[in-house]
């Protein structure tokens, strides 16, 4: 899960700490409901229960198979059948006489044993491509529960930043309002024109409007995160509150470690484990099956004879089979094992590689985006003393309107591109955490036996 604990940590100012930590401890809250109600991590686990339940049927191979029954057959044979029959009591030369309606009815309790020696691995092979599959896909749960959770912190940051736009947007109405006021004031004393009035006025407006509109992104995200944590979107509201002011400290694993750490490069190493395991079974059909069959149990004619020893019958033997023409059936079965093989590791070695590219794209991110932060700040201090002076000069009726205009929407645009890069930098935490594995190592996979 991605905590927010260490931002707490990083604030110097009290009250902005106090704050912090209540944040933290909202998005851990609707981080714990993820792994509860999640219904995609329900999804794989249940995926993963069935593979466990796979092995079960895959080891059972490595017994005998026994089953009972109980058999009633009645039988009528036609007096023109060749031979002896049945139905017959007696001949003399031409002439038969038949008992009653000439049927037979025969009872049997047969109790069935077939077993099949393991000569040549392929139960053995199967068994441990079953087995690969469970760990792949207790590896897919948590890849699953990985994503889930930074998909939910992704989505809180950007509501965080849309908050942190509706602060702005608040703050920067109260300044246009003024601005109006003055603006108004100007025109009354005859010193402004109505065109600066209804520019005032235009910008006024627009900001009301942009301000409306953030509501739109706020609320899909909200309902994004109700579903993540499996609530209808309207059984979830967020309070407003902050963005942290800076991203988690996160320590950088080594690339073996790294190698340890995804569930997403576990579950691509266990599924090409499972594909060479799977070549083994296809090779062990080019060999003999030798099975054992037994048969134990009565039968009679007569129901009532049954429990007698009498009735007893048994039979045993070892059957060999081998299959001598099969049109290459055989031959295509090992190649399509053998590319699958192959397929799979080349998907492994793919997300590998994908594995480091992640971790380089957010380091980079979050190193440029550090840099950038910091001479945005530089970019809202020149606006704002743009801004200042622009003020300055229209009151003095040195300029229009119009330049106090442009300053304002310049402070505006970097005051927002400053939240948008807040907001980035956190998503490019929370990005690096899932590319680190989110703290998951690959000694978490079941042992499945």
């Amino acid at each position: 899960m991605f905590s927010m604990t260490t931002i707490a940590s990083s604030t110097t100012n009290p009250v902005a700490t106090a704050s912090a930590i209540k944040e933290n401890s909202e998005l851990n809250a609707l981080e714990a409901q993820v792994n509860i109600s999640n219904q995609t991590i329900a999804a794989a686990e249940a995926q993963f229960r069935a593979a466990r339940a796979a092995i079960r049927v895959a080891r059972s191979g490595l017994f005998p198979t026994v089953t009972v029954g109980a058999i009633t057959t009645t039988s009528q044979v036609g007096i023109n059948r060749a031979g002896p029959n049945p139905n017959l009591i007696s001949t003399t030369n031409t002439v038969a006489t038949f008992s009653g309606n000439g049927t037979n009815t025969f009872y049997q309790l047969p109790l069935d044993l077939t077993y099949e020696v393991d000569l040549w691995g392929r139960i053995r092979h199967t068994i441990e491509s079953t087995v690969a599959n469970a760990q792949a896909s207790a590896a897919d749960i948590e890849t699953i529960r990985l994503s889930t959770h930074a998909e939910l912190a992704v989505d809180y940051f950007a509501l965080r930043g849309l908050d942190g736009e509706q602060k702005l947007y608040v703050s920067t109405i109260g300044a246009f309002q003024e601005a109006l006021q003055l603006t108004l004031n100007r025109y009354h004393q005859g010193i402004a024109s109505q065109v600066d009035v209804a520019q005032a006025q235009t910008q006024l407006d627009t900001a009301r409007a942009q301000a409306t509109d953030l509501g739109v992104a706020r609320s899909q995200f909200e309902h994004a995160i109700a579903v993540l944590i499996g609530k209808p979107p309207a059984e979830l509201t967020i309070q407003p509150g902050r963005l942290p002011l800076q991203p988690p400290v996160i320590p950088v694993a080594l690339p073996s470690e790294l190698l340890e750490r995804r569930p997403d490069v576990a579950a691509a190493e266990r599924l090409a484990a499972s594909a060479n395991a799977l070549i083994g079974v296809a090779k062990a059909a080019y060999y003999p099956r030798l099975t054992f069959s037994g048969s134990f149990g009565v039968e009679s004619s007569v129901l009532a004879n049954l429990p007698s020893w009498s009735s007893r019958f048994w039979s045993l033997g070892p059957q060999l089979t081998q299959t001598i023409f099969d049109a290459g059936a055989r031959h295509g079965l090992t190649r399509e094992a053998e590319a699958n093989f192959d397929n799979a590791v080349a998907v492994y070695r793919q997300d590998v590689l994908s594995a480091f590219q992640d971790v380089e794209d957010n380091l980079a991110a979050l190193r440029i985006l550090a840099d950038e932060a910091t001479q945005q700040e530089v970019a809202i201090e020149s606006s704002q003393v743009s801004l200042n002076l622009a003020l300055n000069r229209y009151r003095g009726g040195i300029v229009t309107y119009l330049d106090v205009l442009t300053a304002q929407n310049a402070l505006l645009d970097n005051q927002r591109a400053a939240v948008g890069i807040r907001t980035r930098r956190m998503t490019a935490a929370v990005s690096l955490v899932k590319a680190l594995g989110g703290g998951w190592n690959v000694s978490d996979l079941p042992p499945v036996k």
